[in-house]
């Protein structure tokens, strides 16, 4: 891998590590919970918007695994050439 390939998932790790990330993938977690109930829709604009709403959200939620998936499968790679 080279140095800013490393460099790219390196400041990723960093990230996920921080107090704050945590704080914020709380956040989003207690979000999506509100995000996901039925309760509160108004109408089907409104349930096409949250459906956009939680895409977004589980791609933050699971951004941390797709990072580290990617890394693994790039140094995977490497090793097998």
């Amino acid at each position: 891998m080279d140095q800013e390939t490393q460099e790219y998932y390196d400041n990723y790790f960093n990230l996920f590590m921080s107090d704050g990330w945590k704080q914020l993938m709380q956040d989003f977690n207690n979000n999506a919970v509100q995000i996901n109930s039925v309760e509160a829709v108004k109408d089907a604009d409104d349930v096409y918007f949250r459906k956009g709403q939680l895409n977004v959200l589980a791609h933050l939620l699971n951004m941390e695994n797709i990072v580290s998936t990617n890394y693994d499968e790039a140094n995977k790679s490497e090793e097998d050439d």
